[in-house]
């Protein structure tokens, strides 16, 4: 959602530094603002990528570990020519054809006003990205713009994009959209189809933030909803019977919500270790400073357990626990 700038000079991660090699971790992994994370393992190294800053379209961060992050740059360091910079929010990255990485990220349409969704395309995952494209990938102006897109590759090869439109941003309802991407990833295949919308009471106003995970053979849609700058954000999830549905809303949603340790907690990226064992990157904001520029929305780190087909993230959580 909006973007929240970066300061320079605010150092208040929370991790040790690696090379003190302990086996524990306390949250915030990083502690400076690093809003909507998405990541991507690759060669042993772990890339989030995070909503603008003050200085970059896509703000990089890379970890051997989860827990240890480093500031890696822009992978954008110019959006497509069909957008303008500084509301570049949200992007996430997958794996491309012929050895190539695509970055889905959102950006404000000159043509339209509204956020849309674009698809860059580099040779390394910490990019340079480039976006050649004249119009964005998705732009639902009539219903508000476009945001948060989360790309999924199938069990078979096959590419699928989820994203929300921005129905709050113009008063209309919000939904979670589906479709199929071409073999490219780099064009929408099909008709995109509504799975969720915004109807329960925790998630008032707006639902956001889709990510398809596939677990022991079946479909997990999670996403956020509520206002991101209150307290009230949280994370829920849906199952699936395929990548376009039919979805249904767990019952014990949301999983994650806020705690005496940290404040709206959502936009989350589950990450899967190469055991098997299952991790959720998310946002939140420290408890007592919602909506702060500084230190604004850091980043969080908890484990997340399978109990009879259920995922339990353990969290928010302030004590030490196990690294990854």
């Amino acid at each position: 959602m909006a973007v929240v700038a970066l300061l320079a000079g605010c150092d208040t991660t929370a991790a040790t530094p690696p090379e003190d090699k302990v086996d524990t971790f306390t949250n915030p992994v990083f502690g400076e603002n690093f809003p909507d994370p998405g990541a991507l393992l690759v060669g042993g190294t772990w890339y989030a990528y995070g909503t603008n800053s003050s200085a970059e379209n896509v703000p990089i961060l890379t970890s051997a570990d989860l827990v240890h992050w480093t500031p890696a740059g822009d992978a954008l360091p110019q959006v497509g020519r069909w957008a303008e910079r500084g509301h570049t929010w949200a992007p996430e990255v997958i794996e491309g054809p012929g050895g190539t990485y695509l970055l889905y990220y959102t950006a404000r349409s000159t043509a339209t006003g509204r956020q849309c969704v674009g698809v860059a395309v580099a040779g390394t995952p910490g990019g340079p990205f480039t976006d050649d494209a004249a119009e964005p990938l998705v732009c639902q102006a009539t219903e508000g713009g476009s945001i948060d897109a989360s790309p999924y590759l199938d069990e078979s090869g096959g590419r699928w994009l989820y994203w929300k439109n921005d129905g709050n941003a113009v008063g209309q309802p919000t939904y979670l959209y589906g479709a199929r991407l071409d073999d490219a990833g780099r064009a929408i295949d099909g008709e995109p189809k509504r799975l969720l919308r915004n109807d329960a009471d925790w998630e008032a106003h707006v639902i956001e933030a889709p990510q398809m995970v596939r677990h022991d053979g079946k479909l997990y849609l999670f996403y956020s909803a509520n206002a991101f700058d209150a307290d009230a954000y949280a994370l829920g999830y849906a199952t699936c019977d395929g990548p376009l549905g039919p979805c249904r809303k767990a019952p014990e949603n949301p999983i994650l919500r806020s705690s005496a340790a940290a404040a709206g907690p959502g936009h989350g990226f589950l990450v899967t270790l190469p055991t098997g064992a299952t991790w959720m990157l998310y946002h939140a904001w420290p408890d007592g400073a919602v909506g702060s520029v500084a230190p604004g929305r850091q980043l969080w780190l908890d484990r997340v357990d399978w109990i009879d087909g259920r995922p339990v993230v353990k969290g928010p959580t302030a004590e030490a626990q196990p690294v990854p």
